[in-house]
């Protein structure tokens, strides 16, 4: 059986489901790296001995100007016309690969079906791609792998796919995601000069993240005299000026921190040295900033929404994302008692357990087999 991965994800982020890419790759190739091939990865630093499976890009020239999916098209053509030396296929983000592969089994990820639920947060180029591609990308794959019983029951809602083609999968979480010595969690607040206590926030500006609702529960929160400030980490996706229109309105831009971008390695140490973890997003196809923060021993309060409920389990409180005073009450509760601090760190790291890339990675050679063995 040989394998190949669509990895061209690597060579943009490491981030989102490039985490996803990335960690698979490497727990697959400590189990059995012989059955593993990167397509169209480039990076030459990483997974050293694997090989290496390069389709020229005729698009590159001109890539900072034309839509990648164009890529994704040509891709979709040469793996119809061309043999390559796999059998197996495995698109490891959602519409990509269209087409009934002939010469292979198709493997896809499917990490959430957002652009279905939530249009209006998406441009329209997205939201045609996925409207139009996604459907055959399911209905044309030999197995499909989704993040969570939640994206699962989604692709069988919208879609119509036969439930037993459908395998769950959970996301692991990365063993640097643990609770540290308190001289690691200084270092991180001198770099980022986080000389008061915090509430912390990790997962980007975008609609459905319902970053607007926090910021409501914190003002609320600031009233009750809290010295607490809130950390907004990760990049400005889209949709997000409404944020800071509010943050102007409500006068907390002395209270609220945006950090931008922080590098994967500073995230642990940013976690273990927060008070609070808040994710109030409003769908999520798995949610791994939640668990992350649990594994570091974080209390955690996040949405009763999507597949947050299958992640955090009863090691989290978990509030509806609309409602801000209840929010606001949570974050109140969890500050206030030191007792209830201590139970949800205690019950986080237990849960985050339950996790890992390894186990990611062993079940999903396990869909590879039965895909190559037709069972």
């Amino acid at each position: 059986m040989k394998v190949g991965i669509i990895a061209d994800r690597l060579n943009r982020t490491s981030m989102g489901v490039g985490a996803y890419v990335y960690n698979l790759i490497n727990e697959i190739s400590k189990i059995n790296r012989d059955i593993l091939y990167l397509v169209n990865y480039e990076e030459n630093n990483l997974f050293l001995g694997l090989d290496r499976i390069i389709i020229k890009n005729p698009f590159e020239k001109f890539s900072k100007k034309l839509p990648y999916y164009l890529w994704h098209i040509y891709l979709n053509y040469y793996l119809i016309t061309k043999k390559l030396d796999l059998d197996i296929i495995h698109i490891p983000e959602n519409p990509t690969i269209i087409q009934k592969l002939k010469s292979y089994k198709k493997v896809v990820t499917i990490h959430d079906v957002m652009p279905y639920l939530f249009p209006k947060f998406y441009h329209l180029a997205l939201r045609y791609t996925y409207r139009f591609l996604l459907p055959r990308t399911l209905k044309t794959a030999d197995a499909i792998i989704a993040d969570s019983h939640n994206t699962k029951l989604d692709i069988i809602k919208y879609f119509k796919i036969p439930e037993e083609k459908i395998r769950v999968v959970h996301l692991g979480v990365d063993e640097d995601y643990k609770p540290l010595p308190e001289n690691e969690v200084e270092k991180i607040k001198q770099k980022y000069n986080l000389n008061y206590p915090f509430i912390l926030y990790v997962g980007g500006l975008a609609p459905n993240k319902n970053v607007s609702t926090l910021i409501k529960a914190y003002y609320k929160l600031k009233k009750k005299k809290f010295e607490h400030k809130l950390l907004i980490t990760g990049v400005k996706r889209y949709k997000y000026e409404d944020i800071f229109e509010l943050i102007g309105k409500l006068n907390l831009q002395r209270d609220i921190i945006f950090t931008g971008y922080v590098p994967r390695e500073d995230l642990p140490s940013l976690y273990n040295a927060a008070d609070l973890f808040v994710y109030p997003s409003l769908y999520e196809g798995f949610g791994l900033p939640p668990l992350e923060a649990m594994a570091c021993g974080t209390p955690v309060i996040t949405s009763n929404t999507s597949s947050l409920p299958e992640v955090v389990g009863n090691a989290g409180i978990m509030v509806n994302p609309y409602d801000v005073n209840g929010l606001t009450k949570a974050m109140y509760e969890v500050l206030t008692n030191k007792g209830l601090r201590e139970e949800l760190s205690k019950k986080g790291l237990r849960r985050a357990k339950l996790f890992s890339w390894r186990k990611t990675a062993e079940e999903t050679l396990k869909v590879y087999e039965e895909v190559y063995n037709g069972t």
